[in-house]
């Protein structure tokens, strides 16, 4: 067995690629989560999420348990992020890994050219990333997200009509007008793709 804590699209389980053992909503102490710009690979400049480390900062997010064999998966859907170990101590619930269970969290490497492009968020890896927010957190925890989130100014390209993200999921109306009123009311900027 083994657990990794996602703070982004792993946290919407219709994005898991394996079947997993079990998920824990829990909160990581010591970490900020923030977008960065995406590696310098071909396709949509689309910002990432990552987290680094910060003494006085938590995000929310999913303890994924996952079979041992399924790691390797994880780690290539994780490709350019590094698998760093955390203890756990850094969780702010009890967390209910096994003795002997290693506890992980994937934080992008940093020495990693950025695309040529100036960064953008894609909507439809948002619409992702909120929907398992809110299914885990509520309405509360979705507006948490955005405020613990760092790097909002690279705005969001609106690709929901054609997602480019390749996980992407189907929202209910209720979710979608929320999430729009969520991003409108913080200010955070949105345009088409281009």
């Amino acid at each position: 067995m083994v657990a990794y804590f996602g703070y982004g699209s792993l946290v919407n389980t219709s994005t898991h690629q394996n079947e997993t053992l079990h998920v824990q909503a829990t909160r990581l102490t010591g970490w900020r989560r923030v977008w960065r710009p995406r590696p310098d690979m071909p396709g949509f400049p689309a910002a990432l999420l990552t987290v680094r480390p910060e003494s006085e900062q938590s995000c929310d997010g999913l303890l994924v348990y996952d079979h041992l064999d399924n790691l390797p998966a994880v780690d290539r859907r994780e490709a350019r992020y590094e698998r760093r170990t955390v203890t756990g101590e850094m969780f702010s619930d009890d967390i209910a890994a096994p003795i002997g269970c290693p506890v992980y969290v994937y934080s992008a490497l940093e020495n990693v050219p950025a695309h040529p492009r100036p960064p953008q968020i894609l909507r439809s890896y948002l619409d992702a990333v909120l929907q398992g927010f809110l299914t885990h957190f509520g309405e509360d925890g979705v507006l948490r997200f955005v405020r613990e989130t760092d790097n909002w100014e690279f705005g969001v390209a609106d690709d929901r009509g054609a997602p480019i993200y390749p996980r992407s999921v189907k929202l209910l109306r209720d979710e979608t007008a929320f999430f729009d009123g969520v991003l409108d009311n913080a200010g955070i900027e949105h345009s088409p793709v281009s």
